[in-house]
């Protein structure tokens, strides 16, 4: 190889594949000595890096071949993964370690609370985390950019700085003043200050005793000083080499020159802002510091199997032109439009879009030795296209990883928090014990069942809180025995962590513990396996060894937002298994890889590229004074990326016109590249019409009105009173609760709905009546101890209401002693036998009036039924009630029934209580006259049964559909599909 004067500088261009291209150079320049590439040593972006240029040495080797070292320089431990040029021994002051991620979060979070309590605005320790990791990261971009913090003291503020950012900068200041402090007391030093120091070193000591082997700096995009400094050392020496990705280097100058960044204008001293989301800019930026020409940049000469064409590499650079350059368009001819092997699929929705993109990485799957990868940024569609693949069988590895937070392991810790923190409210107490890692293994299907039992306890309005509400309920509700034989083994394992946050705002690393300990008791070791387990476990170690560092103590219901916030930001990588020639890549993990057919998922504006960021701490206008990146750098990066991918021999494009909830805008990168191709922006009409099809019924034809009609033999030849209105108004209502025996559940931890109320007073005044003989003083006391298990809440919107109701009770039943009427009986059940059936019916009170006839009364909680529809021959509830005790059904009460009462205890006028009657001695009101009363609901409940129950009439749904009101049997009837076009 002749050596070249000068520094060495050399680009692949987008068009061909960055790793094969630069494997096969290496390989030529250096293969031909068995130890040629295995004296060299290669610098990386990343990881993902290391792996791909792995990949591309074996497809380029014919046979064995050893590899040289590569190495990140993105990696933490940047001197071991060096080697000897990092020799401590030759050091005379040795690079302090670097402070712990998550150390230096807490101390962060501490110095803000603190600041904040210090300015009168204390906020919690979920933000303060959330805060600080901002404020990392900020403190990060100045050491990356070597940006002496004091130069903010140094920023003239003028009067259109809002007082918000003026706030932000003060305490960012004073932070930045405490922060040097804090390292130098655990003998830290930032992480990203020690990547500068060690690679400044190794240029200084390459500078001094280049190495013997070759060195290669390949792919790198990051513009920092420190890292151009590095590279130009390995540009100017004698063996060594940097090669970058895509540069244009047929860019015309004056565009290359617009790019920034510009110096101050001599007479005006305003500086030309960059257009940093060009993608271009960060190559540019990374050249000047490097204090290199473009010109000086060669083009590698080798390239591979790979490669798609120049002229689509061209057609793509014109089209990510910067705006004011645009208009050369115009002047472009056909050849130089021309997108040639990228196609574009517009899907109506994201789900249809994840369809299709599974459809093509299918395809891909079903052609042999062919490769396929989907590059986005949006990891919902990542799953997406996944799971879409594991229904035939093609497991694909996510490279980016899913957060921890959506995970098992993640989701069972912050179940187990909200819980605490709710004081195990049914719904965060039933979420937690139901968590697929509970009880994992042989004991969980008899876990299940004790958890089901409790489900179906605590449906309805919310209990008193804590563990001991949930005791009082299962103590007083109905049906709950097995349900409270299996609470104890669940009690005993959250009775810990109800002790720890209970008590108020306690050290981090107590919640930690309780919230450790606790979740180790419900779930095991499972908790803890695989990747995910593992990652939950490092989690709470590194947190609980490092709560010291953070605020002294927090409240227990900041540790579930807490956690959330750092799983957010733990990504969990899948094992290796997956398919081995199909991919799923984030932007960074994309980076130098390279597939058959690359497909871009997910553009539309916000998603790639994707929103900038904001930056809670710096107003914009301060990071461009200080030097910062701009918020919309990013831009250009992800510009840069799309480039990249599209070099495959074969590129797809998709996006959704649709979002979650609402229209979605094409990528600017898209709508650039349609706006550049024209007529010639080919569309994947064929893999469109697929994702469509595949789930595409043919025709929707709308369910016919349900009408079933079941033998004689099996209709029910029992019927209670309460059931006749719905078994004439709404039969097929009838049909599946009596016949099919479907009952609705009531939602968990629910509002007190109209018939929760009635059940309640009605369960009040049987108690009343059968246990205290009707005592009146007895009422109160009744009453009050229905809400002594019940939430606070309750207690105060219904005991109100309640009181002012029973005290209405208490004064009309004294009315009524004073009337002569006595009360025979209440909540008796009885049954007689009627038109072939038996009907079954329990009154609330029935009352001896003066004359010796009977008094039906039932109780309502809300409005009574209306005259018209008794007249309709419907709302026969006391008729028949009526009709019973005239035949004897109940025992020890006979006589003719001729008064019947509703009496309500909802609000009329400025009270709470009314009686009213279906009946009226004249007549009037349309209402029915009170000797006929029972012999008219006779009628229709004959009629009805001989129609439903011992004829053979269909249980049409919806046959009266103003005197069905209750909807809980809609779905099962599909009602949406049919009603109103009957």
């Amino acid at each position: 190889m002749v050596e070249a004067k000068g520094p060495r500088l050399f680009t692949i261009p987008a068009h061909r594949a960055f790793a094969d291209a630069l494997a096969a150079g290496l390989i030529r320049q250096f293969g031909g000595d068995d130890l040629g590439l295995a004296r060299g040593l290669v610098l990386l972006p990343n990881n993902r890096a290391k792996r791909a240029l792995t990949d591309a040495f074996v497809r380029a080797s014919a046979g064995g071949l050893l590899l040289p070292r590569m190495v990140a320089i993105g990696d933490p431990a940047l001197d071991e993964a060096v080697g000897a040029a990092f020799d401590p021994a030759d050091d005379p002051v040795p690079v302090p370690p670097a402070v712990a991620p998550l150390q230096r979060r807490m101390i962060l979070a501490r110095l803000v609370s603190e600041e904040r309590v210090r300015a009168g605005q204390a906020i919690d320790a979920a933000e303060a985390v959330r805060l600080a990791g901002e404020l990392a990261r900020t403190l990060d971009q100045l050491l990356v950019e070597e940006i002496a913090p004091h130069r903010l003291r140094d920023i003239e503020l003028n009067e259109a700085m809002s007082a918000h950012w003026q706030r932000a900068l003060d305490l960012f200041a004073v932070v930045l003043d405490r922060w040097p402090a804090e390292l130098q007391r655990i003998g830290r030093i930032d992480a990203a200050e020690r990547r500068g120091l060690l690679l400044q070193r190794l240029a200084e000591r390459w500078d001094r005793d280049p190495p013997a082997g070759f060195v290669c700096a390949a792919g790198i995009t990051d513009s920092a000083p420190a890292v151009a400094r590095l590279l130009r050392c390995v540009a100017d020496s004698p063996r060594g080499m940097v090669v970058l990705a895509d540069l244009a280097t047929g860019m015309d100058e004056v565009e290359w020159q617009a790019l920034g960044p510009h110096a101050p204008d001599p007479a005006t001293g305003l500086t030309r802002r960059s257009i940093e989301t060009h993608p271009q800019f960060h190559l540019k930026l990374l050249l000047e510091r490097m204090s290199v020409n473009r010109s000086e940049v060669r083009l590698w000469r080798d390239g591979s199997d790979h490669d798609a064409t120049v002229a689509r590499g061209k057609a793509v650079a014109n089209a990510l032109a910067s705006a004011e350059f645009t208009a050369k368009w115009t002047t472009l001819g056909p050849e130089q439009r021309r997108l040639g092997g990228i196609a574009a699929a517009e899907l109506a929705t994201p789900g249809e879009e994840a369809q299709a993109i599974a459809l093509a990485l299918r395809e891909v799957a079903e052609t042999p030795g062919r490769t396929g990868a989907l590059v986005t940024p949006d990891r919902g569609l990542a799953r997406r296209v996944a799971a879409h693949c594991a229904r035939w069988g093609i497991a694909i590895d996510d490279s980016a990883g899913r957060p921890l937070s959506i995970l098992p392991s993640g989701t069972l810790l912050t179940a187990l928090a909200e819980a605490a923190t709710q004081r195990f409210a049914p719904l965060a107490l039933l979420t937690l014990l139901k968590h697929p890692l509970v009880r994992f293994g042989d004991a969980r299907r008899e876990w299940l069942d004790g958890v089901r039992a409790l489900d179906r306890v605590l449906r309805g309005p919310r209990p008193a809180a804590g563990l001991a509400g949930i005791d009082l309920h299962l103590r007083t509700a109905r049906r709950a025995e097995a349900a409270a034989a299996w609470w104890g083994e669940a009690r005993v394992l959250l009775e810990p962590i109800e002790r720890v946050f209970d008590g108020g705002a306690r050290p981090i690393a107590d919640l930690l513990a309780a919230l450790r300990e606790a979740a180790q008791a419900l779930c095991g070791d499972a908790l803890w396996a695989g990747p995910a387990g593992r990652a939950a476990a490092e989690l709470l170690r590194e947190a609980e060894d490092h709560a010291a560092h953070g605020p002294a103590m927090i409240e227990p219901a900041s540790l579930g937002p807490l956690l959330k916030t750092l799983m957010d930001e733990v990504a969990v990588r899948p094992q290796q298994g997956g398919h081995p020639r199909l991919a799923i890549y984030g932007l960074i993990e994309a980076r130098l890889q390279t597939a058959d057919v690359m497909i871009l998922g997910g553009l539309n504006e916000g998603t790639w590229p994707g929103l900038p960021a904001p930056d809670p701490w710096l107003a914009p206008r301060i990071r461009t004074e200080l030097g910062l990146p701009g918020l919309d750098r990013g831009v250009g990066m992800a510009a840069h990326d799309l480039a990249q991918a599209l070099g495959a021999p074969a590129a797809l494009m998709t996006r959704a016109r649709r979002g979650g909830t609402q229209p979605a805008i094409a990528s600017r990168f898209w709508l650039r590249l349609q706006a550049l191709a024209g007529d010639r922006f080919e569309r994947a009409t064929a893999l469109e019409g697929w994702a469509r099809a595949l789930d595409d019924p043919g025709a929707h034809v709308p369910a016919a009105k349900p009408m079933p009609e079941p033998p004689a033999e099996r209709r029910p030849k029992a019927i209670a009173v309460t059931d006749v209105d719905r078994l004439k108004a709404d039969p097929y209502a009838f049909y599946a609760k009596r016949i099919l025996g479907l009952t609705q559940l009531d939602p968990v931890d629910a509002d007190p709905s109209a018939a929760w109320r009635g059940t309640a007073v009605h369960d009040i005044l049987e108690r009343w009546a059968r246990e205290d003989a009707c005592a009146l003083d007895k009422l109160h006391e009744r009453a009050r101890a229905m809400f002594d298990g019940a939430h606070p809440m309750q207690r105060a919107l219904w005991r109100p209401r309640l009181m002012e109701a029973i005290d209405w009770i208490v004064a009309q039943m004294g009315k009524n002693v004073d009337s002569g009427r006595t009360v025979l009986a209440v909540e008796q059940s009885g049954e007689i036998a009627i038109a072939g059936v038996t009907l079954t019916g329990k009154f609330d009170r029935i009352d001896r009036l003066p004359d010796g006839a009977l008094a039906v009364i039932d109780y309502k909680t809300g409005k009574p039924p209306s005259p018209a529809a008794v007249r309709e021959g419907f709302s026969l509830q006391l008729g028949l009630l009526g009709l019973i005790a005239e035949r004897g059904g109940y025992a020890g009460i006979a006589g003719k029934a001729r008064g019947f009462e509703y009496w309500s205890l909802s609000k009329k006028g400025d009270a709470f209580g009314y009686v009213t009657s279906p009946v009226d001695a004249e007549g009037k009101g349309d209402k029915v006259v009170p000797e006929d009363f029972t012999t008219l609901a006779a009628r229709h409940f004959s009629d009805a049964v001989a129609d439903w129950l011992t004829g053979t009439r269909a249980f049409e749904a919806k046959l009266h559909p103003d005197y069905a009101p209750y909807a809980e049997y809609d779905q099962l009837m599909r009602r949406d599909e049919w009603y109103g076009r009957e």
